[in-house]
């Protein structure tokens, strides 16, 4: 991917007690990587990472605003091969949006440009959390920091406390999400040493958090670098596919905050951050459909079932564009609950009609009334809001899919029923980004805003679970006796 022609690579031996020749290679290679990534790694850097190779030893704060695949985490594991081999007795902090993210990507990728050079396979030992010089590991390493996924923000900005040295490097990687406590301590590291730096790249997916910081207003102490896939620009990363990027902009637009994140390397413009506007929803109410609009299409039922307490249980009936009035049931604590749900969706079943019924597997009754329905020889399409997404590379999870799928029918003509409790159901709900895919906010935050969970809008977007379909088009979707679990549509049995 990176290979350049052969070139001769100027011999170096041990680090800590270098001849005459290692010491001129070293000191060149420090003060020009860009020439270390070509001979130690027989690499040839693209146009935005050589700017920031050869702005790496003169600057100790370097941010890169990047769309989705340029090549990031490469220039990060550059950096950090950099400082460890050129560096007296250096301490290297790294960490990432989450653990998986940290193992996946950046500490793989310092163990593959680890393979391609002998110097660095005999001089460091690689482990899973640190990478240490065999002759000091204990004052000479590359170590990964992460933080508990519920850690308080004092907890976070210990991720990368104490690390103390002549020369520090930290480096953040996907800072589009990291917290910014994290960011604070790593910048603390600057107050004192030889050489201190702090090197962040991500995504722009939030308008907070450390890379929105350091793009704005910290801009003038960062470097900022910017890298997208924009076509039109000559300065693209040319890693970028270029069909796939002039595709995504015809899909869903330039103004789209997806294709500005992911396509554009731009942060989102924060008025864009609510999934439906209020006019959107009070138009949706007040539009009328003539049958025809819609009677071609599959009839479906949404069921959101409560998660006891005050939940409610909705059942939505929706045909196309048509969403008609729902059935909302609460509920007392008793055995027969899930015996009562399963018959008032048999009953809606037989009144609406409805070809496919879809239910909000999560917790509550749910798995009680599903059973009795799949029992009773009624199949109901399972929808699991924590599992992958169908379109993986654009939504977090099914429930930001359904989510959005439903935002997009209610935009694009859909007609709701007139319920006003509905409307802030559907406008209060937000989104950001996590690994370049959106992502709405949770459930909890909605209820504690509005005062009660959005019953409604979950069950309604259920039915946006599966790709619309002609009317009595669903044979294949069911299995004698069996209900169908939340799986690719398109996957084969």
């Amino acid at each position: 991917m990176y290979a350049a022609p052969p070139q001769t690579v100027t011999s170096v031996n041990s680090l800590s007690a270098p001849d005459a020749d290692t010491i001129r290679t070293l000191a060149r290679w420090r003060w020009h990587p860009d020439q270390m990534v070509r001979e130690l790694f027989r690499a040839e850097p693209d146009p935005w990472q050589l700017e920031g190779l050869q702005a790496f030893p003169h600057t100790n704060r370097i941010a890169f605003v990047a769309s989705k695949g340029p090549g990031k985490t490469t220039e990060l594991a550059w950096f950090a091969w950099n400082f460890l081999i050129t560096r007296l007795f250096p301490k290297v902090g790294a960490t990432s949006v989450s653990e998986d993210n940290l193992d996946d990507n950046l500490w793989p990728e310092m163990a593959k440009w680890q393979a391609m050079a002998p110097l660095l396979m005999q001089q460091f030992a690689w482990s899973k959390t640190r990478i240490v010089y065999k002759e000091a590991p204990e004052n000479w390493f590359m170590t990964a920091r992460t933080w508990p996924k519920t850690a308080d923000p004092q907890r976070q900005a210990s991720t990368l406390a104490g690390l103390h040295a002549d020369y520090t490097l930290f480096i953040l990687d996907e800072s589009g999400s990291i917290p910014q406590a994290v960011m604070t301590t790593a910048e603390a590291s600057l107050a004192s040493g030889l050489e201190n730096k702090v090197v962040q790249a991500g995504n722009p997916e939030m308008l907070s958090g450390p890379l929105y910081t350091a793009a704005t207003t910290q801009a003038h102490l960062w470097l900022v670098i910017r890298i997208n896939g924009d076509p039109d620009d000559p300065r693209r990363s040319t890693r970028v596919s270029l069909q796939w990027a002039r595709e995504q902009i015809e899909l869903y637009g330039r103004d789209n905050p997806w294709v500005m994140v992911n396509v554009l390397g731009q942060f989102p413009p924060s008025s864009l951050n609510a999934l439906l506007g209020v006019e959107d929803v009070n138009a949706a109410m007040t539009r009328h459909l003539r049958t025809n609009q819609y009677e071609f299409a599959q009839k479906r039922l949404g069921i959101d079932v409560a998660r006891f307490g005050d939940d409610r249980t909705v059942i939505f009936p929706r045909q196309g564009r048509a969403c008609f009035r729902p059935k909302v049931m609460r509920h007392k604590r008793d055995a027969a609950v899930s015996v009562h749900i399963a018959t008032a969706v048999i009953v809606a079943k037989e009144a609406f009609g409805s070809e496919q019924e879809f239910m909000d597997a999560t917790g509550g009754w749910a798995a009680g009334a599903r059973d009795i329905l799949v029992d009773g020889g009624y199949p109901v399409y399972e929808v699991q809001f924590a599992a992958p997404a169908i379109q993986k590379n654009r939504y977090y999870n099914r429930r930001a899919e359904c989510w959005f799928e439903m935002a997009k029918a209610i935009k694009g003509g859909a007609a709701l029923p007139l319920l006003p409790e509905m409307v802030g159901e559907l406008t209060e709900p937000t989104y950001s980004f996590r690994d370049g895919k959106f992502l709405l906010e949770p459930k909890e935050l909605i209820k504690a805003r509005i005062g009660r969970s959005p019953d409604l809008a979950e069950a309604l977007a259920t039915t946006y679970a599966l790709p619309e379909m002609p009317a009595q088009a669903v044979a294949e979707l069911r299995s004698s006796g069996h209900a169908r679990r939340d799986k690719d549509p398109y996957e084969d049995e």
